[in-house]
């Protein structure tokens, strides 16, 4: 009769790793693993270290995903790693919105000239072009 309850119990909590991986944060549960034991992982702004650390429902998880910090908080734990509007439901994102760059390190660096906004010259406007500079040389 004591096995009921356990059941629960178990459900109530999950490895981090899987959890990571299950929300679709990491393509595999390696990837997950190893972000976890590299110790770039907190569960409620404490470090952890081991991929077996569990989670629960109301814990805060904040890590690295690319180049963006994120925080999340856990809603559900799910029971499979399904469709990502599934894999959104089990987090609420508390991440803060990511800074806007400024306008001048986004501004491309011109490396070929545009002629009238076509583009590179075509063989013929080429030439045009040629004739011009040296009737222009003369």
């Amino acid at each position: 009769m004591s096995a009921a309850p356990a059941a629960p119990e178990l459900a109530e909590k999950l490895r981090v790793d899987k959890w990571l991986w299950q929300a679709r944060f990491f393509k595999t549960r390696a990837l997950a693993a190893k972000v976890v034991s590299g110790g770039h992982v907190r569960v409620n702004s404490v470090r952890i270290s081991k991929p077996s650390s569990t989670v629960r429902a109301g814990d805060v998880l904040t890590f690295a995903q690319a180049k963006v910090i994120r925080v999340v908080r856990i809603e559900a734990l799910g029971a499979r790693r399904g469709p990502a509007p599934e894999a959104q439901a089990l987090y609420a994102d508390l991440s803060p919105p990511p800074e806007r760059e400024t306008g001048a390190a986004r501004e491309p660096v011109p490396h070929t000239p545009r002629y009238e906004g076509k583009g590179r010259p075509t063989g013929r406007e080429r030439r045009k072009l040629d004739l011009n500079r040296r009737a222009s040389l003369d």
